[in-house]
């Protein structure tokens, strides 16, 4: 299967998960399609503008990964503040909590992937 640009599914979301400001969500996989098979939900790319944030937020149930691919963020890892940029990997394992806000000038963008524990 291959999914072109112009097919994939673009959500806006306003104050996500408590956060500031609209995150631009690309969707990669459509878990309204089954394209899971059941083990995860979530696998997007995801920017943030300038001061945009997504709230913290605690996973129960799954896990989710950041691969940020550009800019720089404050990441909240379960209350320890943390500067992460191009090239990191985060994990927020099943039952922590994370939030992440751009702090940087351009956009900051990343992939997020959410699996089911």
């Amino acid at each position: 299967m291959i999914k072109r640009a112009d097919e994939l599914k673009k959500v806006l979301a306003e104050n996500f998960r408590g956060g500031k400001g609209q995150v631009e969500m690309l969707h990669l996989l459509d878990p309204e399609k089954n394209e899971f098979n059941g083990k995860g939900r979530l696998f997007a790319k995801n920017t943030l503008k300038p001061g945009t944030s997504i709230g913290l937020h605690k996973h129960e149930g799954d896990f989710e990964i950041y691969f940020i691919l550009k800019g720089e963020g404050a990441y909240n890892d379960n209350g320890n503040m943390k500067t992460v940029k191009a090239g990191d990997v985060t994990y927020t394992g099943d039952g922590e909590s994370h939030s992440i806000e751009n702090i940087g000038d351009t956009d900051l963008e990343f992939i997020a992937l959410i699996l089911y524990s």
